[in-house]
């Protein structure tokens, strides 16, 4: 098959021509496809075992069609699919009485793929019930909303769930090498170089259709691109055309990975809400992934701002909760949020510090023993060791603070914390001081 003909085989997306027709050929989530997994058994017509109603949970582009469609294939069930985009409840109990008559008449089992089950209302969801629970069909619905709050308890309970992850870059490059060699994709009518490659998985963030639908109209590119070659070559020039936007140089295992997080890092400790705003777009563009700039901000929050704000750690948090829970494009808006709160808000890294001082003395072998006091005085014997024997209740006292040793006698006089005077921080400082006096019984 030759240049345009294996293009454009019947202008059937190449996304759609290289769905795998067994599990064998599915690239990524091994975690689900091990052997005497649910899924696995729902695609062996000769397995004894009954099979169970599942719900796959999972981004975009990470196989759910793929993994319904394979496993109808693979078991010689009758495959129904059906969207929830466009079907009711008409539509979902044709489907249930038809399942019924071929189980009844012909021996055969029905396979449902019913597609963003999320978008069904609930009583939609509630058609689905009595066949799912009578057994008149398998059900295998797919969303990229959480089912916890998007999909009715009863059918929740009567069906496995299942998590698909985002493919990695590996599972990325063996479907675009296969879609480029197979007879049902692009056939050898292209070659890709290698930066061109890199540059479509890392667009894709894991996402299969994304990296197909770009191989894709890049080879279009290719070949309406004149070349002295016989075979047209898909470049990183064609790659950038397809999706146009900018390639930005951009390695997540390597020098730009590490270079371009710093530097946000680093703006973002210097307050400098511009530039960091610079490098986060740059990491999104790059496909950099979420959850690592997520985790990031998390780590700057307690370092670099600590007590100085106090509500900058929970809301990095909250971010990296949103951005697992929305996913991307959408995570950009909550690693922005948290962008821009964190470069402006107040710097301290005196709880930073304190913990880092407080190591080296134990590292150094200054721990000495917990003081009699203090020690646990709750089981038998306790007491007779003297455990407990001195301490003061620090809520007896009307102010919460008594004067105490709770540091090792070897450490007594050492200060870890000290706070920088900036924002909260200020205030602690003031009532530090007052603590440490009443402790020493000043």
């Amino acid at each position: 098959m030759t240049g345009s003909a294996a293009l454009f085989q019947g202008q059937t997306p190449l996304a759609v021509r290289m769905r795998p027709t067994s599990l064998d050929e599915v690239a990524g989530q091994s975690h689900l496809l091990r052997r005497g997994s649910p899924l696995v058994t729902l695609a062996d017509p000769d397995a004894t075992r009954t099979a169970t109603s599942v719900i796959l949970w999972g981004p975009p582009g990470t196989g759910k069609t793929t993994l319904a469609q394979a496993i109808a294939r693979s078991s010689g069930r009758r495959f129904v699919e059906l969207s929830a985009v466009t079907a009711g409840v008409k539509d979902v109990r044709e489907v249930m009485q038809e399942a019924l008559t071929q189980r009844d008449l012909y021996g055969q089992s029905t396979i449902l793929f019913l597609d963003e089950i999320h978008r069904f209302t609930k009583a939609q969801q509630d058609a689905l019930l009595p066949g799912v629970e009578n057994g008149w069909v398998v059900l295998i619905a797919a969303t990229t909303e959480n089912p916890s709050f998007s999909v009715i308890s009863p059918l929740l309970s009567r069906s496995l769930l299942l998590t698909l992850r985002p493919l990695t870059d590996d599972d990325l490059g063996v479907l675009i090498d296969r879609a480029i060699h197979d007879a049902r994709g692009l056939a050898g009518s292209v070659s890709l170089d290698t930066d061109a490659r890199e540059a479509i998985i890392r667009l894709a963030s894991g996402d299969a259709r994304r990296a197909l639908t770009t191989l894709e109209a890049a080879a279009s590119l290719a070949a309406e691109t004149p070349d002295d070659a016989s075979t047209p070559a898909i470049g990183a020039d064609q790659v950038a055309q397809a999706v146009d936007r900018a390639l930005l140089r951009y390695d997540r295992q390597g020098d730009e990975h590490y270079d371009v997080i710093s530097a946000f890092i680093k703006s973002i400790r210097g307050s400098d809400v511009d530039a960091a705003m610079h490098y986060l777009a740059r990491m999104i563009e790059a496909g950099e992934d979420p959850r690592f700039i997520a985790r990031r901000l998390i780590i700057s929050a307690a370092e670099d701002i600590g007590l100085a704000d106090p509500h900058a750690l929970p809301l990095a948090v909250a971010a990296a909760d949103a951005v697992q829970f929305i996913g991307m494009p959408e995570g950009r808006i909550p690693l922005a949020e948290a962008t821009a709160y964190l470069a402006t808000t107040a710097k301290s890294n005196a709880a930073y510090l304190a913990i880092d001082r407080a190591i080296a003395d134990v590292r150094e072998g200054g721990f000495g023993r917990v003081p009699n006091h203090l020690r646990d005085a709750h089981y038998p014997g306790a007491k007779r060791l003297g455990h407990g024997k001195g301490y003061v209740y620090p809520h007896d006292s009307d102010i919460g603070i008594v004067a105490q040793q709770y540091l090792p006698d070897e450490l007594r006089s050492k200060q870890y914390y000290e706070p920088k005077g900036l924002g909260t921080e200020r205030d602690l400082q003031a009532r530090l001081e007052k603590i440490r006096r009443l402790l020493n019984g000043g």
